[in-house]
């Protein structure tokens, strides 16, 4: 796959805003300079090979690794397959402000035409909140991801899990400056970090993780485990069911649609993963947790 426009372009916008504030503490006032997440909207575009054009998509976004957002988003909505891009850039339209166009990106199909957007019945204005409903994309995901049989047996220790949130925020640059944005990692079941993306949405996140790997021909993930930092809603749930990955965590609390997600689909859902104690909701036996042992206590004579 080839990438156009290369994303290290001086003129886009970074991840990083710098904004000038007040600190107020106690009776103390000090003007300061304050890094704050950037966030501004993405529009995706698709272009067939036969020259039709659709915009798909406007999401908002923390700049940084756009190509991949692109790329996740279009195959977690199954608009998209491994071979199905041909390259990606952002828009070079002379018509387009340009300061956009770097918050817009087009996405070249191998496909002659354009695919039927009629069948994933979406809305795709999104906000980074609370990502795109997914309730009618159910039969289409069912089509696309394996049965739990046909995966391969993968497992993890309980241990290997306690030391993921410690690992998810050392690779957290840009939260380690602003304090506001989440991540997503992807680790080996040894613990290993693989790769992270940080967003001001939790969904675009996983959606760069995800667009990474299709970029790269590394799909399907099913040797990896998800992590995601805050909760985990449906539409990650979705987009990791798609993208083949089999054990989910989350540093905070599930919803019941991601819940019923993962039970259906057969991934291992963890929550509240953090000072070594977590719940699981989904597929408890890809986890082996050492027991402590029982102890027997006599009865008093």
């Amino acid at each position: 796959m080839r990438r156009d426009g290369g994303e290290g372009l001086s003129a886009r916008p970074g991840p990083v805003t710098r904004f000038r504030v007040r600190r107020v503490s106690g009776s103390a006032v000090r003007d300061r300079r304050d890094d704050l997440a950037t966030e501004e909207p993405l529009e995706i575009r698709l272009l067939a090979a036969g020259g039709d054009a659709r915009t798909v998509a406007i999401t908002m976004r923390t700049p940084g690794a756009d190509f991949e957002l692109a790329a996740g988003f279009l195959h977690g909505e199954g608009i998209v397959g491994p071979g199905g891009i041909a390259a990606i850039g952002y828009c070079t339209d002379e018509d387009l402000d340009p300061e956009a166009r770097y918050n817009t990106v087009t996405v070249r199909l191998t496909a002659p035409e354009l695919p039927d957007m009629t069948a994933v019945q979406r809305n795709f204005l999104t906000s980074s909140a609370c990502g795109v409903c997914g309730t009618a994309s159910l039969d289409a995901l069912r089509d696309r991801c394996p049965a739990p049989a046909l995966r391969p047996p993968v497992a993890v220790s309980a241990a290997t899990l306690y030391a993921l949130p410690d690992r998810l925020r050392e690779a957290q640059g840009v939260f380690g400056r602003t304090g506001g944005l989440h991540a997503a990692g992807l680790f080996t079941p040894e613990g290993a970090p693989v790769a992270v993306r940080e967003d001001v949405g939790r969904h675009n996140a996983v959606d760069k993780l995800v667009g990474w790997a299709l970029m790269g021909g590394t799909l399907p993930l099913d040797r990896h485990v998800l992590l995601v930092s805050g909760r985990v809603s449906y539409e990650i749930m979705q987009k990791a069911a798609s993208a083949g990955i089999q054990i989910v965590c989350a540093v905070s609390a599930p919803s019941s649609l991601a819940v019923d997600l993962a039970r259906e689909f057969g991934v291992t859902l963890v929550g509240f993963l953090r000072d070594e104690r977590f719940n699981v909701y989904a597929c408890p036996e890809r986890i082996d947790v050492e027991r402590e042992p029982s102890i027997s206590v006599a009865p008093p004579p």
